[in-house]
């Protein structure tokens, strides 16, 4: 196991050195260096020599990916590119465009996007396989047809109606909750969260639950699922206790490779809600065009999506015996 672990971290490096590359050339595309200095500068018209300073300042002042430079060996070296990327993989983010520390910022902007997500992954994984085994219960049953309506239904609807409904109808209407907004403290922070993430747990319950549906259907047609009906067992039995236990390996495949991603926050809920965490970091960054700051989350969301890729994994074995990861 050992050795399938550093296999995959070495076959990582090449892809994110990919990721990085793309984007940094997306980012390049539509924004260039002066274009960046007038957005830190506060207005367009700015004179040339603030631009030149404000380039040199930030490193920007280099060819992006190749440098005609005489001086040998530093042709691709020399570049923003390099300069900007190489302390990405040893997870120096540096200074924002603006000066703050791009570290810090993360360490503190997490915990307002883990408030929101662990609730939300946990209570929605558990509602979703409720519900999927309940329709799974009364297949090819009134029951079953419009569970799958209603998770379409709900999977046709827009976030933004959820959050801009939700505000208006808990917040605005009946002054339940403040509409956006967060503290801190945690005797207060629960109010400014329960919109959030009720309305992350309902915008996903339509989509988790058909897709665990698919799961228990595809394992009640297997050969095991009649050979204990043929003994004699209850249809619940079968499909609580036997379903269920065996339907864990494909569950293992979306459950384990987002819970990295959890970190990384909800780009909609916290720009909607005011919540100061990940998502609305990487937003306003964009806004800003704050290029070390994209670069930064784009690199950091990577990371995790490979380790949340490689824990699933690892899962599986502890799931299925019958599973080697030398064996493929």
């Amino acid at each position: 196991m050992l050795a399938y672990i550093i296999r995959r971290v070495i076959y990582a490096i090449p892809i994110l050195i990919g990721v990085n590359l793309i984007t940094f050339a997306l980012f390049f595309v539509v924004n260039k260096p002066d274009d960046m200095a007038r957005m830190q500068l506060g207005f367009k018209h700015v004179q040339q020599a603030d631009i030149d300073k404000w380039k040199q300042a930030h490193g920007y002042d280099k060819p992006l990916f190749y440098n005609r430079a005489p001086t040998e060996g530093n042709a691709f070296t020399d570049t923003v590119f390099f300069v900007k990327s190489v302390r990405l993989f040893a997870f120096d983010f540096g200074n924002a465009d603006d000066g703050r520390n791009i570290t810090q910022d993360i360490s503190e902007r997490m915990w307002p996007s883990l408030a929101i997500a662990i609730p939300v992954f946990i209570v929605s994984l558990l509602l979703n396989i409720t519900f999927a085994l309940i329709i799974a219960f009364f297949r090819a049953s009134y029951v079953d047809y419009m569970g799958v309506v209603t998770c379409v239904i709900l999977m046709s609807i827009s976030s933004l109606f959820y959050i801009i409904g939700g505000q208006y109808l808990i917040s605005k209407l009946l002054h339940l909750v403040p509409i956006s907004g967060y503290s801190a403290d945690l005797d207060t922070a629960t109010k400014f969260l329960i919109l959030p993430v009720i309305i992350g747990i309902v915008g996903g319950i339509g989509a988790g639950t058909r897709w665990y549906r698919t799961i228990f259907l595809e394992e009640i047609s297997k050969d095991y699922v009649r050979t204990a009906r043929a003994k004699g067992l209850s249809e619940r039995l079968v499909l609580f206790r036997h379903v269920l236990k065996n339907a864990l390996v494909p569950i293992l495949t979306g459950v384990v490779a987002v819970i990295p991603l959890l970190f990384m926050g909800s780009l909609i809920l916290e720009s909607f809600f005011g919540i100061p965490g990940l998502g609305s970091y990487t937003i306003d960054a964009i806004r800003s065009q704050d290029f070390a700051i994209v670069r930064a989350m784009v690199f950091l969301g990577s990371v995790l999506y490979i380790i949340g890729l490689i824990l699933t994994d690892i899962s599986y074995t502890m799931v299925d015996p019958r599973i080697r990861l030398g064996v493929r």
